[in-house]
């Protein structure tokens, strides 16, 4: 694919001349490309959570231990939750490159800070429950 970059009086125009996409245009369609991955790999986490947590309260209802199911799922929707974070951020990362404002930078500090919290706990979390595991077994 070739860029042109076409300048109107309104700034730079998405197209060119020649109906060719501009730089910025193309930076703007991967822009929302990449954050469409992120709500997808979210939306799919939850959906997958979901099934998981019905599977979960089945087998607590025929009176199975439930425990190690609610770790399991957990960890599973904040995989995808972090998943989904990293690509948000990336596509923030790409937008306030396109265009620094405030704006844009707070919302990508608040996008890295929400990313940071969740790993941190997930990590303890997971750390949490090796030892108790490995505890367990000595």
């Amino acid at each position: 694919m070739m860029f042109c970059l076409a300048e109107t009086s309104a700034g730079i125009d998405t197209h060119g001349p020649t109906g060719l996409v501009s730089i910025q245009g193309a930076m703007s369609y991967l822009v929302v490309a990449v954050t469409a991955i992120g709500v997808a790999a979210i939306v799919w986490g939850v959906c997958c959570g979901v099934l998981k947590w019905t599977r979960m309260e089945w087998a607590n209802l025929r009176g199975k231990d439930a425990g190690p199911l609610q770790e399991k799922l957990r960890h599973h929707l904040g995989y995808y939750l972090l998943l989904g974070l990293e690509f948000l951020v990336a596509a923030d990362i790409i937008e306030t490159l396109m265009s620094p404002t405030l704006e844009h930078l707070a919302i990508l500090g608040g996008l890295v800070v929400i990313r940071i919290m969740i790993s941190t706990s997930l990590n303890w979390e997971m750390s949490l429950a090796k030892a108790d595991t490995s505890d367990a077994t000595s």
